[in-house]
């Protein structure tokens, strides 16, 4: 489906996810039955229209993210949560493995009160349960203004399996992230 024809259906709704590089957040949220679209971009900054340069610089305030339009009756919001929980450390302040920076920070952008009302909740739970043995750090914000990343970044797993990073630091976590939501997965991601 286009970007237009997603904007056309009706009943889908969108969350925005940051787990730092947006690379490995896009494959992991595409897999998932019920997302119809995971993309790339960044969020949270203040400079319109910035480029992947200069978010790097980590000056621009963005936060590689993804936006994930998605399908309530196949996939609920809480079951995003759980996936963007379980596929990173939302203990680790403007970090994630080697990427440094407030890019890579752990955030979630919500787009109305009942998500914001869920992520809250879901850290307290999480907090509470000793499920990670620092606290979480995670980021809370309303939803801004999505800027799509540039078009080579989109699909990036699926466009360069082979790239080193792809091979070394995305394979492996989508891997993990399929046995952990096998039962969640498209038919043929679970296939494969």
């Amino acid at each position: 489906m286009t970007q237009e024809q997603i904007a056309k259906t009706p009943g889908l709704e969108k969350a925005t996810f940051g787990t730092g590089c947006f690379w490995c957040t896009e494959a992991m949220f595409e897999a998932l039955d019920g997302v119809v679209s995971a993309v790339s971009g960044y969020e949270g900054g203040q400079k319109a229209n910035p480029t992947y340069k200069e978010v790097c610089t980590g000056e621009t305030g963005h936060a590689e993210c993804v936006e994930v339009t998605y399908d309530p009756k196949k996939v609920s919001y809480a079951a995003l949560l759980e996936a963007f929980f379980r596929s990173h450390d939302p203990t680790t302040l403007n970090r994630q493995g080697a990427d440094v920076g407030t890019q890579y920070r752990s955030v979630i952008f919500f787009h109305n009160d009942e998500q914001k009302t869920l992520a809250q909740t879901a850290i307290a739970e999480l907090n509470k349960s000793g499920a990670y043995n620092l606290p979480i750090v995670t980021e809370i914000s309303p939803k801004s203004t999505f800027y799509a990343a540039e078009d080579y970044h989109q699909n990036y797993f699926a466009n360069n399996p082979d790239q080193a990073y792809c091979s070394f630091v995305i394979a492996p976590k989508l891997d993990k992230f399929k046995k952990v939501f096998k039962e969640k997965l498209k038919k043929e991601v679970a296939q494969n």
